[in-house]
């Protein structure tokens, strides 16, 4: 079936797709506190392109955490999985999705029994964002943490060994503002012990903007707690899609809301490999379902000719033949590809 991308959120591995269709079957998401280590588990996907294929193995790790510093966990099983897996779901007996295969661990290439699935709790998180503004919001008091090691520990004569520590305090934040100092050890989040950089993370995650995190913290030997307010690290196309009229700027052909780039918007997109083009602002509901782009993408030239305007892209559109072949030049993130589709 066709489908096209609501969001991205490339560091959770994870998008969102909309499909025109009703009725469809569907599974629910596992609750992620009910997860078990050596519960059975089903993995489904396309492996090697051998479509609908599934493997069956156990729950080798609940939250496995492969980097110290980063706030990913995932779910670890010996379930077979390969290349054509990723994206297809781990699934328990229920029936419920547990995770989304992403990755394994190999020497071989194939299978080793070390697979890697993005946990249903990060998926639930992760589409309530995408479905309603095509990216991850990102909510933050201004702090930058690490994972507490022995060498570590030992080295900054740390009052423990394990846990988290606040290894950067970002000036007129709100966590400066508050009193917290770089060094301080991080001993719970309203009330719940920090024990996992991971844990600190995901409960930042929940948060909405002008909320307020409650922290209590080791310094010196002394406990000191802090009510920090939270407030949203921009996405800088936020600052862009807030510009756009959703009737004015559609481009009904291609299915998105467009905007302009002139000086003020360039200036908000530092990465842009020229001072023109057509920012995708959102999708629609309506038209365009099979022309691949994101929210984000920057629209340069149609079949060659350059999309400086709106009105310059629905010119070249409206003069396509239904049926005809067409490319987009595009830019994504920092980098320049083609587009293909065939016009309706």
């Amino acid at each position: 079936m066709p489908a096209r991308v609501v969001g991205v959120a490339g560091d959770l591995d994870l998008a969102l797709l909309k499909v025109e269709a009703e009725n469809l079957p569907k599974l629910p998401l596992a609750p992620y506190r009910d997860l078990q280590q050596g519960e059975l588990v089903f993995a489904f996907g396309s492996p090697e392109g051998l479509g609908n294929s599934v493997t069956m193995g156990v729950v080798s790790a609940t939250a496995r955490q492969l980097d110290p510093d980063s706030p990913l966990v995932y779910v670890q099983t010996d379930a077979p999985i390969n290349p054509g897996n990723s994206g297809g779901p781990l699934v328990n007996v229920n029936g419920e999705v547990v995770g989304v295969n992403t990755f394994i661990l190999t020497q071989s290439g194939g299978n080793e029994g070390l697979g890697f699935a993005i946990p249903s709790t990060a998926i639930s998180l992760a589409y309530a964002q995408l479905r309603k503004y095509g990216h991850i919001h990102r909510s933050q008091i201004g702090v930058s943490l690490q994972t507490i090691t022995l060498t570590l520990a030992a080295a900054l004569k740390l009052p423990r060994n394990s846990g988290v520590l606040i290894s950067d305090v970002l000036p007129e934040s709100p966590a400066a503002a508050a009193g917290l100092e770089i060094g301080d050890v991080l001993l719970s989040v309203d009330g719940r012990p920090a024990s996992s950089l991971p844990f600190v993370s995901f409960q930042f995650l929940g948060r909405e903007r002008g909320d307020k995190v409650h922290l209590e913290v080791e310094r010196q030997q002394a406990q000191l707690s802090f009510d920090v307010p939270m407030v949203r690290r921009e996405h800088e196309m936020d600052e862009v899609t807030a510009l756009a009229d959703p009737a004015k700027n559609l481009v009904r052909p291609l299915g998105i809301v467009g905007i302009e780039i002139d000086k003020k918007i360039a200036a908000m997109l530092p990465d842009l490999r020229a001072p023109y083009g057509i920012v995708v602002a959102a999708r629609t509901a309506d038209g365009g379902s099979e022309v691949p782009l994101e929210t984000g993408d920057i629209i340069r030239a149609l079949n060659g000719e350059p999309t400086k305007t709106l009105d310059q892209l629905r010119d070249v559109l409206a003069k396509l033949p239904p049926g005809a072949s067409a490319a987009l030049q595009i830019q994504r993130d920092e980098r320049l590809l083609f587009v293909a589709f065939t016009t309706e």
